[in-house]
């Protein structure tokens, strides 16, 4: 796993509050891993900061 894939699911994992071990390229933000609309824009504020 790349730098930045293991950083992409660090962020995603600390904002949703999940385990960095449900997170992968096939789980859906929503179904899977339980984010809200809300949760959805602290994702793409957090990955513009990181990146």
């Amino acid at each position: 796993m790349s730098e930045m894939e293991t950083k992409v699911k660090q962020i995603i994992a600390e904002k949703l509050g999940v385990s960095e071990d449900k997170v992968n390229p096939q789980a859906s933000f929503v179904d899977d891993l339980g984010a809200d609309s809300l949760d959805q824009v602290e994702l793409i504020m957090a990955f513009e900061d990181a990146f």
